[in-house]
């Protein structure tokens, strides 16, 4: 009997092949079957972050340009104040020198 469990007769080796064959080829068709499933979740999750990537890209974008503009405007409101600042009293200073010096002129 136990001769019987370890040797097989040879005529069972064909059918067995068949089996063995018909087996692998039904996993490889499986697998083929989950691979495509998995590239298509794959592509449809690219996609998805992807579409979210470039709504956070333009977000970005526009929040950084709003912050340049404002900043824009605080330096150009510097800059003015610093002109006038500084020009205001050097022309009242010129205008200052240039009428004593008429008064100095007429005075002669």
């Amino acid at each position: 009997m136990a001769r019987g469990l370890t040797r097989r007769p040879r005529r069972a080796y064909p059918r067995q092949n068949d089996v063995t064959n018909e087996l692998v080829n039904w996993f490889n068709s499986v697998d083929a079957t989950y691979r495509a499933d998995l590239r298509e979740l794959n592509e449809t999750n690219f996609q998805r972050s992807d579409a979210k990537l470039e709504q956070r890209l333009a977000e970005l974008k526009a929040e950084l340009q709003t912050q340049i503009v404002q900043g824009l405007a605080g330096v150009e409101t510097r800059l003015v104040r610093w002109l006038f600042t500084f020009w205001v009293p050097t022309a009242v200073g010129i205008v200052a020198t240039a009428l004593g010096v008429v008064a100095l002129l007429l005075r002669r």
